[in-house]
Protein backbone atom coordinates (compact mmCIF):
# COMPACT_ATOMS: atom_id res chain seq x y z
CA UNK A 1 0.00 0.00 0.00
CA UNK A 2 0.88 3.30 -0.08
CA UNK A 3 2.37 5.35 2.41
CA UNK A 4 -0.64 7.19 2.92
CA UNK A 5 -1.44 6.42 6.27
CA UNK A 6 2.43 7.53 7.75
CA UNK A 7 2.61 10.79 5.95
CA UNK A 8 -1.12 11.33 7.17
CA UNK A 9 0.22 10.75 10.70
CA UNK A 10 3.42 12.98 10.35
CA UNK A 11 1.36 15.84 8.93
CA UNK A 12 -1.23 16.08 11.79
CA UNK A 13 1.82 15.40 14.66
CA UNK A 14 3.09 18.64 12.66
CA UNK A 15 0.48 20.40 14.13
CA UNK A 16 1.25 19.79 17.64
CA UNK A 17 4.36 20.42 17.26
CA UNK A 18 3.75 23.97 15.93
CA UNK A 19 1.57 24.30 18.89
CA UNK A 20 4.70 23.41 21.21
CA UNK A 21 6.78 25.88 20.01
CA UNK A 22 4.07 28.79 20.13
CA UNK A 23 3.77 27.78 23.95
CA UNK A 24 7.90 27.77 24.38
CA UNK A 25 8.15 31.17 23.10
CA UNK A 26 5.60 31.96 25.26
CA UNK A 27 7.48 30.30 27.94
CA UNK A 28 10.81 31.74 27.52
CA UNK A 29 9.13 35.27 27.63
CA UNK A 30 7.87 34.35 31.19
CA UNK A 31 11.37 34.93 31.95
CA UNK A 32 11.61 38.04 31.34
CA UNK A 33 8.39 38.99 32.48
CA UNK A 34 4.34 38.03 31.37
CA UNK A 35 4.23 37.77 27.74
CA UNK A 36 2.33 40.65 25.96
CA UNK A 37 0.46 40.11 22.95
CA UNK A 38 -1.27 43.31 20.76
CA UNK A 39 -0.91 45.14 24.46
CA UNK A 40 -2.69 42.39 26.49
CA UNK A 41 -0.32 40.56 29.28
CA UNK A 42 -0.95 36.66 29.52
CA UNK A 43 -1.73 35.76 33.00
CA UNK A 44 -0.77 32.29 34.51
CA UNK A 45 -4.25 31.09 34.20
CA UNK A 46 -4.12 31.70 30.34
CA UNK A 47 -1.05 29.64 30.06
CA UNK A 48 -2.89 26.85 32.11
CA UNK A 49 -5.49 26.98 29.90
CA UNK A 50 -3.02 27.10 26.95
CA UNK A 51 -1.26 24.04 28.05
CA UNK A 52 -4.46 21.72 28.45
CA UNK A 53 -5.17 21.80 25.08
CA UNK A 54 -2.39 20.36 24.33
CA UNK A 55 -3.87 16.56 25.84
CA UNK A 56 -6.85 17.30 23.74
CA UNK A 57 -4.97 17.83 20.92
CA UNK A 58 -2.90 14.59 21.53
CA UNK A 59 -6.35 12.51 22.55
CA UNK A 60 -7.41 13.70 19.21
CA UNK A 61 -3.79 12.25 17.20
CA UNK A 62 -4.12 9.31 19.24
CA UNK A 63 -7.87 8.66 18.16
CA UNK A 64 -7.47 10.03 14.27
CA UNK A 65 -4.84 7.73 14.13
CA UNK A 66 -6.98 4.48 15.22
CA UNK A 67 -9.52 5.28 12.70
CA UNK A 68 -6.47 5.81 9.72
CA UNK A 69 -5.04 2.62 10.58
CA UNK A 70 -8.94 0.67 10.97
CA UNK A 71 -10.13 2.36 7.95
CA UNK A 72 -7.36 1.25 5.55
CA UNK A 73 -7.66 -2.52 6.73
CA UNK A 74 -11.36 -2.12 5.71
CA UNK A 75 -10.53 -0.21 2.47
CA UNK A 76 -7.74 -2.92 1.60
CA UNK A 77 -11.21 -5.59 2.27
CA UNK A 78 -13.06 -3.74 0.05
CA UNK A 79 -10.12 -3.17 -2.50
CA UNK A 80 -12.13 -3.07 -6.28
CA UNK A 81 -14.48 -5.76 -4.82
CA UNK A 82 -11.62 -8.58 -5.51
CA UNK A 83 -12.12 -10.26 -1.90
CA UNK A 84 -15.41 -12.34 -0.50
CA UNK A 85 -16.21 -12.83 3.03
CA UNK A 86 -14.58 -16.63 2.66
CA UNK A 87 -11.06 -15.01 1.77
CA UNK A 88 -11.24 -13.50 4.82
CA UNK A 89 -9.11 -14.35 8.08
CA UNK A 90 -11.12 -15.94 10.43
CA UNK A 91 -10.70 -12.94 12.78
CA UNK A 92 -11.87 -10.37 9.75
CA UNK A 93 -14.70 -12.40 8.89
CA UNK A 94 -15.93 -12.11 12.16
CA UNK A 95 -15.53 -8.47 12.19
CA UNK A 96 -17.27 -8.52 9.03
CA UNK A 97 -20.19 -10.62 10.38
CA UNK A 98 -20.39 -8.05 13.29
CA UNK A 99 -20.46 -5.12 10.72
CA UNK A 100 -23.05 -6.59 8.29
CA UNK A 101 -25.27 -8.12 11.00
CA UNK A 102 -25.12 -5.49 13.28
CA UNK A 103 -24.90 -7.39 16.51
CA UNK A 104 -22.88 -4.63 18.24
CA UNK A 105 -25.76 -2.87 17.99
CA UNK A 106 -29.46 -2.66 20.26
CA UNK A 107 -32.13 -3.73 17.45
CA UNK A 108 -35.74 -4.58 17.58
CA UNK A 109 -37.22 -8.20 16.58
CA UNK A 110 -37.70 -6.87 12.91
CA UNK A 111 -34.52 -4.91 12.66
CA UNK A 112 -32.60 -8.31 13.56
CA UNK A 113 -34.12 -10.24 11.28
CA UNK A 114 -33.67 -7.51 8.59
CA UNK A 115 -29.82 -7.87 9.34
CA UNK A 116 -30.23 -11.46 9.73
CA UNK A 117 -31.49 -11.65 6.13
CA UNK A 118 -29.44 -9.40 3.98
CA UNK A 119 -26.25 -11.46 5.56
CA UNK A 120 -28.21 -14.33 4.11
CA UNK A 121 -28.69 -13.07 1.03
CA UNK A 122 -25.05 -11.61 0.64
CA UNK A 123 -23.77 -15.20 1.17
CA UNK A 124 -25.99 -16.97 -1.04
CA UNK A 125 -25.12 -14.67 -3.94
CA UNK A 126 -21.67 -14.89 -3.23
CA UNK A 127 -21.10 -11.61 -3.29
CA UNK A 128 -17.64 -9.45 -3.26
CA UNK A 129 -17.39 -7.40 0.02
CA UNK A 130 -17.78 -3.62 -1.48
CA UNK A 131 -18.68 -1.91 1.97
CA UNK A 132 -17.27 -3.13 5.27
CA UNK A 133 -16.64 -1.02 8.66
CA UNK A 134 -15.42 -1.95 11.97
CA UNK A 135 -17.38 -0.88 15.01
CA UNK A 136 -15.30 0.98 17.02
CA UNK A 137 -15.93 1.89 21.08
CA UNK A 138 -13.14 5.24 21.71
CA UNK A 139 -11.70 5.54 24.71
CA UNK A 140 -8.30 4.93 23.63
CA UNK A 141 -5.26 3.72 24.87
CA UNK A 142 -2.30 1.52 24.60
CA UNK A 143 -4.70 -1.51 26.13
CA UNK A 144 -7.56 -0.40 23.95
CA UNK A 145 -5.41 -0.47 21.03
CA UNK A 146 -4.18 -3.92 21.62
CA UNK A 147 -7.84 -5.05 21.82
CA UNK A 148 -8.87 -3.65 18.23
CA UNK A 149 -5.68 -5.72 16.59
CA UNK A 150 -6.24 -8.51 18.02
CA UNK A 151 -10.00 -8.44 16.81
CA UNK A 152 -8.52 -8.19 13.40
CA UNK A 153 -6.13 -10.79 13.80
CA UNK A 154 -2.80 -9.78 14.26
CA UNK A 155 -0.58 -9.20 17.15
CA UNK A 156 0.97 -5.60 17.72
CA UNK A 157 4.65 -5.90 18.42
CA UNK A 158 5.98 -2.94 19.67
CA UNK A 159 9.89 -2.40 20.81
CA UNK A 160 10.33 -2.27 24.40
CA UNK A 161 11.54 1.06 24.13
CA UNK A 162 8.42 2.71 22.81
CA UNK A 163 6.24 0.23 25.26
CA UNK A 164 8.23 1.48 28.45
CA UNK A 165 7.73 4.85 27.15
CA UNK A 166 3.82 4.92 27.11
CA UNK A 167 4.04 3.09 30.58
CA UNK A 168 5.67 4.65 32.76
CA UNK A 169 3.96 6.54 35.20
CA UNK A 170 3.74 10.13 34.65
CA UNK A 171 1.42 11.72 36.93
CA UNK A 172 -1.82 9.67 39.15
CA UNK A 173 -0.36 6.34 38.65
CA UNK A 174 -1.24 6.66 34.86
CA UNK A 175 1.38 6.23 31.90
CA UNK A 176 0.99 8.52 28.69
CA UNK A 177 -1.58 7.08 27.02
CA UNK A 178 -4.36 6.58 29.95
CA UNK A 179 -3.28 10.10 31.09
CA UNK A 180 -4.46 11.38 28.07
CA UNK A 181 -7.40 9.53 27.84
CA UNK A 182 -8.19 10.48 31.03
CA UNK A 183 -7.67 14.16 30.90
CA UNK A 184 -9.51 14.35 27.78
CA UNK A 185 -12.68 11.91 29.19
CA UNK A 186 -12.82 14.41 32.55
CA UNK A 187 -12.51 17.83 30.49
CA UNK A 188 -15.10 16.41 27.96
CA UNK A 189 -17.60 15.53 31.20
CA UNK A 190 -16.62 19.01 32.85
CA UNK A 191 -15.20 17.10 35.80
CA UNK A 192 -11.87 19.03 35.53
CA UNK A 193 -11.66 22.58 34.74
CA UNK A 194 -9.10 23.71 31.72
CA UNK A 195 -6.84 25.48 34.02
CA UNK A 196 -6.74 22.73 36.90
CA UNK A 197 -5.72 20.38 33.78
CA UNK A 198 -2.60 22.76 33.09
CA UNK A 199 -1.63 23.02 36.59
CA UNK A 200 2.00 21.98 37.31
CA UNK A 201 3.20 21.03 33.67
CA UNK A 202 5.67 22.59 31.78
CA UNK A 203 6.67 22.83 27.96
CA UNK A 204 9.74 20.28 28.40
CA UNK A 205 6.74 17.71 30.51
CA UNK A 206 4.27 18.39 27.33
CA UNK A 207 6.59 17.99 24.84
CA UNK A 208 8.16 14.71 26.44
CA UNK A 209 4.71 13.21 26.47
CA UNK A 210 4.36 14.25 22.96
CA UNK A 211 7.30 12.42 21.93
CA UNK A 212 6.62 9.60 23.89
CA UNK A 213 3.28 9.61 22.36
CA UNK A 214 4.35 9.35 18.69
CA UNK A 215 6.79 7.25 19.00
CA UNK A 216 4.40 4.64 20.19
CA UNK A 217 1.96 5.62 17.45
CA UNK A 218 4.47 5.80 14.90
CA UNK A 219 5.15 1.72 15.42
CA UNK A 220 1.24 1.35 15.47
CA UNK A 221 0.97 2.84 12.00
CA UNK A 222 4.56 0.53 11.18
CA UNK A 223 2.15 -2.67 12.34
CA UNK A 224 -0.96 -1.81 10.31
CA UNK A 225 0.63 -1.00 7.33
CA UNK A 226 3.17 -4.51 7.69
CA UNK A 227 -0.50 -5.74 8.44
CA UNK A 228 -2.00 -4.65 5.46
CA UNK A 229 0.60 -4.82 2.91
CA UNK A 230 1.26 -8.62 3.74
CA UNK A 231 -2.54 -9.05 3.06
CA UNK A 232 -2.59 -11.02 6.53
CA UNK A 233 -6.30 -9.70 6.91
CA UNK A 234 -6.84 -12.96 4.13
CA UNK A 235 -6.46 -16.69 4.56
CA UNK A 236 -2.84 -17.69 3.86
CA UNK A 237 -4.26 -19.56 0.73
CA UNK A 238 -5.49 -16.28 -0.70
CA UNK A 239 -3.20 -13.89 -0.46
CA UNK A 240 -1.24 -12.79 -3.72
Amino acid sequence: MSDTLTQTFEERLQEIDAYLELLEALEKQLQEGPPVIGGVRITAQQQKLLYSSVFLQLYNLVEATVTWCVSAVCDAACDKGQWAPADFSSKLRREWVRSTARTHVDLNEENRLESAVELCEFLIQANPVVKFTVARRGNWDELEIEAITQRLGFDLNISAGALKGIKRHIRDEKGALALIRDLRNRLGHGSLSFSECGEGYTVPDLRDLKERTAQYLREVVAAFRAYIDSYEFLLPARRP
